[in-house]
């Protein structure tokens, strides 16, 4: 279901994409416009993964890392039934994380620096968790190439301010219109994908790691960091905030375009209501401390995250 939804927003892309191709140079350009989506389809579904790890800088992690965070990635993954995804890691202290790939085969989970400094080994379990929710529901590939689509759209419809397509189809008034209203309407995709889509990762990261406490409390402590806490990276590339556990933007009046998240709080209320008289700690850092994960006996290997 994941790659049919993929091809349904890759056909709806390319539609937008030759929309706009035509604004700007009538049967010509839409012809040119038809001819690039096709190579972007091509394109993305090989290589959308390494662009948006690249947009963000993320550097690998190698197997037997010091925060012991491979290993715990590689448990979690077998009680997900998953093969082992790469592990990357992002230099920014704002505390988020992301998976991306075309498939569980070809899959990587990226966490931030500032992720590792604030959470519990428990509840980056969680955040792990629910990353590996999305790889398995092939969440990944509708979300990487949702992003680096958005992109592209966000750019071809900043041309109209340039070049502005025929007058008799726009006039200046269109062509202003269409360079703020393309990228709404990438992002309203984007919208319609991310919400119900969290929930889903949410419940099924908890079912993964056993415990949907460990992932309420870390949204918590995420959300208090990501609202604080610049991404610059991420603030660059506003189309791939979706892809993030929460959204990652906040310092310009263009980001609210990119609110593609639920409520945090309405996701932590759905994972206590999976464990009866829970309690979500409040939004603090917690120290590493000894974890079981169950099924598979992790032998805790967590040490300062920092």
């Amino acid at each position: 279901m994941g790659y049919v939804k993929t091809a349904m927003l890759m056909a709806a892309m390319t539609a937008l994409f030759m929309g706009i191709g035509y604004l700007l140079g009538g049967s010509g350009g839409a012809l040119i416009a038809l001819v690039v989506a096709g190579g972007m389809n091509v394109f993305t579904w090989w290589n959308s993964d390494k662009m948006v790890l690249r947009m963000h800088n993320a550097q690998p992690l190698p197997q037997g890392d010091r925060f012991g965070l491979n290993a715990l990635v590689a448990e979690l993954a077998r009680n997900a039934d998953l093969p082992m995804p790469a592990v990357y890691l992002i230099d920014t202290p704002q505390p988020n994380a992301f998976a991306t790939g075309r498939n569980p085969q070809n899959a990587a989970v990226a966490v931030t620096t500032g992720l590792m400094r604030v959470l519990s080994r428990e509840e980056l379990a969680g955040v792990v968790a629910h990353e590996l929710a999305h790889i398995r529901n092939h969440d990944t590939a509708i979300m990487t190439v949702t992003a680096t689509f958005a992109g592209a759209i966000s750019m071809l419809a900043n041309f109209a301010l340039f070049f502005g397509g025929s007058r008799e189809r726009l006039g200046l008034v269109g062509s202003l219109a269409m360079m703020f209203l393309a990228p709404m309407a990438a992002a309203l995709v984007q919208m319609a994908i991310s919400r119900t889509r969290e929930y889903a990762a949410d419940k099924a990261g908890a079912e993964i790691c056993g415990q949907p406490l460990w992932l309420a409390s870390a949204l918590a402590r995420i959300q208090e960091g990501a609202a604080r806490i610049d991404n610059d990276a991420a603030e660059r590339n506003p189309a791939s905030a979706h892809m993030f556990i929460i959204n990652p933007l906040h310092a310009h009046k263009r980001d609210s375009l990119f609110a593609t998240h639920p409520a945090t709080e309405n996701r932590i209320a759905a994972l206590r209501a999976m464990a009866p008289g829970g309690r979500v700690a409040p939004a603090r850092r917690a120290e590493p401390s000894r974890s079981s994960i169950p099924r598979t006996g992790h032998k805790d290997r967590s040490g300062p995250w920092n």
